[in-house]
């Protein structure tokens, strides 16, 4: 088994083989934790000689490779929670890992964006995935398991050779067994961006404006998906719609998690339909990036929020 390199290390911040030492985003982590006297190690998930009892605490971080292995990645989690406190917990990060949740979500009342789901157990031929595209207007395809925009493209339902490579690009990956999301493109995200707001115990802690991220069909190896870095533009003040729709998100978690709450860390990405309303894109339970560089005193509000867990 992997040696601890500190013997008094209480938390294990849990990352993937291609960012050994974590996202930049998260290095200043470290250090607020080490002001609070939590020292840390930087351990990647999948590592087969890390003794995972070592550590009282697991704090996941930039496991962004799980979207290739999501069952086995799963599967650690709750055998790291055998012998660990796992932040969050294993229940809660195998629900949010497929974003079948916003099924979820949608059915207790949440708005989210507009979702045709797609089966591979119904074996949809091309007509029977056509018939499915909205009939004007940019569309979305993506898998339900992947990060980052991988795997992920938008297509014009008004141009037949788009519609013919989302038809294959859907049938691509309902082929390999994996579930697929159909969505409607809301336009105004071109020109208000993505907002995403980042909880910490269950309080709202900051809000970042995100630039959207799709600009055409999705071609295989034109994509770093797993690594590649949200682009963030500013900080930014949720309106009053945003902030109550991202509560409202919070205080449902609890519901479904009502032994889990509050979580240690939730994000919540919203954008606006086609009236400026927002409505859910997704909520990150697993692995998010916290944007911690762009807001003021985030980080130290996070390291006390760990440190008081610990």
């Amino acid at each position: 088994m992997r040696e601890v390199s500190d013997t008094t290390a209480r938390l294990a911040l849990a990352t993937c083989a291609q960012l050994p030492e974590l996202d930049p985003d998260d290095l200043p982590l470290r250090a607020a934790l080490a002001d609070r006297g939590v020292p840390t190690d930087v351990v990647v998930w999948d590592d087969p000689t890390v003794d995972w009892a070592a550590y009282p605490h697991v704090l996941i971080r930039s496991t962004w490779d799980y979207t290739d292995r999501p069952t086995q990645f799963a599967d650690w989690t709750r055998r790291v929670e055998r012998t660990s406190t796992l932040l969050n917990p294993a229940d809660v990060v195998g629900w949010n890992i497929d974003k079948t949740y916003l099924r979820d979500l949608e059915q207790r009342g949440i708005p989210i964006v507009p979702t045709i789901w797609l089966d591979p157990e119904r074996n949809l031929d091309a007509r029977a995935i056509h018939t499915r595209f909205p009939a004007f207007g940019d569309f979305v395809i993506k898998p339900t398991v992947s990060a980052g925009s991988r795997d992920t493209g938008r297509y014009d339902a008004g141009q037949t050779p788009s519609r013919s490579l989302a038809i294959t690009h859907a049938k691509n990956l309902l082929a390999v067994g994996r579930r697929v999301m159909l969505q409607r493109y809301l336009t105004q995200v071109d020109t208000q961006g993505e907002t995403a707001l980042v909880y910490v115990d269950g309080a709202l802690s900051h809000t970042v404006r995100k630039e959207p991220l799709l600009e055409g069909p999705y071609r295989a190896g034109e994509q770093e998906g797993v690594l590649a870095r949200e682009k963030v533009l500013t900080t930014r003040e949720p309106s009053e719609q945003e902030r109550a729709l991202g509560d409202l998100v919070v205080a449902e978690l609890g519901k479904v998690f009502p032994g889990e709450a509050p979580l240690l860390y939730a994000r919540v990405d919203l954008i606006p339909d086609d009236e400026g309303r927002p409505v859910v894109l997704e909520v990150e339970l697993a692995e998010p990036s916290l944007f911690f560089e762009h807001s003021p005193g985030a980080v130290e509000r996070f390291a006390d929020a760990v440190g008081a867990r610990l």
